[in-house]
């Protein structure tokens, strides 16, 4: 099961395959103010419980920090040839698994397509890409780089992840600008597609 805290900030619409969660379901919302400007979003939330929104709204101003030190501390990622991206915080217990091997990550450790981050209990980390994506995955995640492909000079390319449990916190770039629907985050029960600039989703098994 998913939940998902997200839209666009001018129509609040974000893509899911599929039909609206069923009334009470805490998955869908519509809303007209950013999630971060406090409890008066509440009223424009569809398709929720109030406590429900408060506890995802507190858990994306905690993943929303790790992305602003991102943002902040932004720098162009060596131009590698498989590297896609590069650890900008990684608090606690993080791993990389490649080629069958878990590593542990470190700020400044560099991602490669088909790379899986993993994080324990007591651990979260900053990602950012070489489209100035930015993602955050929360405690006990498994997060699974499927696809990614980016071209500079058009911003065409492909960036699909597959979230197996936990949470993910995402800023999207210039691939999904390019073309929302090149965006996709997966989980074990759907497909979400990119619609808006910022999204949180929460996956458990």
């Amino acid at each position: 099961m998913e939940s998902i805290l997200a839209g666009n900030r001018a129509s609040g619409v974000l893509a899911i395959d599929g039909n609206e969660p069923e009334e009470g379901r805490l998955g869908y919302y519509r809303y007209e103010q950013s999630v971060l400007e406090g409890p008066s979003h509440l009223r424009n939330c569809k398709a929720a419980n109030y406590w429900g929104v408060i506890m995802q709204s507190t858990r994306l101003i905690v993943l929303r920090r790790f992305l602003l030190m991102c943002a902040f501390t932004i720098a162009p990622i060596a131009s590698w040839a498989n590297d896609i991206a590069q650890f900008r915080v990684a608090r606690g217990s993080v791993y990389l698994e490649r080629g069958g091997q878990r590593l542990p990550a470190r700020v400044g450790t560099h991602l490669q397509a088909t790379d899986t981050v993993v994080t324990g209990a007591d651990g979260s980390a900053g990602i950012a890409f070489v489209d100035n994506s930015l993602l955050s995955v929360g405690p006990n995640s498994v997060l699974a780089i499927e696809r990614y492909a980016f071209n500079s000079t058009t911003h065409e390319g492909a960036f699909e992840s597959s979230l197996r449990k936990g949470t993910l916190s995402v800023v999207s770039g210039k691939i999904a600008k390019q073309s929302p629907d090149a965006m996709k985050v997966k989980t074990p029960s759907s497909i979400l597609g990119v619609r808006g600039t910022e999204f949180l989703v929460r996956s458990s098994d």
